[in-house]
């Protein structure tokens, strides 16, 4: 006799159709590999982009744009819009759906490392090979790349996305709709108001103010959040 599934499998729909939102698909897949069955079912992605639609990607349709997750009651979601240009706007992109929190899927590549003394927030991404640590505190969908440490006592506030192999040393608070270049460092203690971004490969030593671009090693201020720029 055929031993019951261990899991009910979810049915996953994905808000984009970009790079990141490919990863999204292959942790979703690496998921159902690790656990020998089909956890998740990627049912297509959503994006608001006229050159993406009618396109598939790895087998995966995009069925339309954001607003159609409306008329899709049987799935949950995975938000995986977010880049430097638009990053402190994932929450604007996100309420425009109009789906409640409490359909977001929170998913963890299985090579993850995830203390169980740390939180992690619903509809949060965490990819391959990411460490987190004790008392760690990971907001609502937040997005870590692969390779990314986040230290103990750590808080990311919500909506923030930590490209990869950052570091982030203990009792480091990054703010809401942040966005953390690929390999920047923060000191201990550090304290980076909301909407910044740090820059690619920048070591920060002292505090960041809300709504600035802080670049180089160390980081020094370059200006601020731009909100005119295109999504």
């Amino acid at each position: 006799m055929r031993q019951a599934s261990k899991f009910l499998m979810k049915k996953i729909v994905i808000l984009g159709s970009g790079g990141n939102c490919i990863d999204i698909l292959d942790t979703l897949l690496d998921i159902n590999d690790a656990q020998g069955e089909k956890v998740y079912d990627c049912a297509g992605f959503l994006d608001d982009r006229p050159d993406r639609m009618g396109l598939s990607f790895h087998g995966v349709n995009v069925l339309g744009p954001l607003e159609k997750a409306s008329e899709l009651s049987d799935c949950s979601f995975v938000f995986g819009i977010g880049s430097t240009a638009n990053f402190w706007r994932r929450h604007e992109i996100f309420a425009r759906t109009g789906i409640p929190q409490e359909r977001l899927e929170t998913v963890i590549h299985p090579t993850a490392s995830v203390s169980r003394m740390s939180q992690i927030g619903i509809g949060t991404i965490v990819l391959q090979h990411v460490t987190v640590n004790s008392n760690a505190r990971v907001g609502k969908q937040v997005y870590i790349l692969p390779n990314t440490v986040i230290s103990h006592d750590d808080v990311i506030g919500d909506f923030s996305c930590i490209a990869g192999s950052a570091y982030l040393s203990g009792n480091v608070h990054i703010g809401r709709g942040c966005y953390i270049g690929a390999g920047a460092s923060i000191r201990e203690g550090i304290k980076i108001g909301d909407n910044c971004l740090i820059g690619m490969g920048s070591v920060v030593l002292k505090d960041v103010p809300w709504n600035s671009i802080v670049v180089g090693n160390p980081a020094r201020f370059l200006r601020h959040t731009q909100e005119n720029e295109t999504e």
